[in-house]
């Protein structure tokens, strides 16, 4: 059954706090198999002045960041996941158009597996409907991980 998480009841399911939380919102949220929400891109974002003086945009790696976060939501909304750390495995990422200060990047991340530990999933990142950014991710909750991998 999909619900919405409010700015501060992400924060049961996402561990990043600012500077480096980059969602605000989840507009609906489905345990295990998707969330969807926003970031909002104010002129005093902490990154616009110097990324770029003259020309400012959201930097690529902060654009993943806030995909990846997204998909952490989705999975730590399962029953018994959350708080739960997560860890980058993996992630394949193109962007496609400059995310600017005053739009409103709007996220989409669809959990595709779920197995021992590790999650594979996709997200998408759109400005003013138009894809911005989209990626192909593994996400690990390594204490889970750690119960399937070989003991030494």
């Amino acid at each position: 059954m999909a619900f919405k998480l409010n700015a501060e009841e992400l924060k049961k399911y996402q561990p990043n706090r600012y500077p480096f939380l980059m969602i605000d919102s989840v507009t609906e949220v489905e345990p295990g198999k998707y969330a969807k929400g926003y970031k909002n891109l104010s002129n005093n974002e902490w990154y616009f002045p110097v990324h770029f003086p003259g020309g400012p945009n959201m930097p690529g790696a902060l654009q993943l960041e806030a995909m990846a976060q997204m998909l952490t939501v989705a999975l730590t909304t399962i029953d018994g996941l959350e708080g739960k750390v997560t860890h980058a495995l993996k992630h394949t990422v193109r962007f496609r158009k400059e995310v600017l200060p005053g739009e409103q990047l709007i996220i989409e991340a669809t959990i595709s597996s779920w197995k021992r530990g590790i999650c594979k999933g996709k997200a998408v990142g759109m400005t003013d409907g138009e894809v911005a950014c989209e990626a192909e991710m593994m996400i690990t909750i390594p204490e889970i991980l750690e119960d399937y991998l070989p003991k030494k």
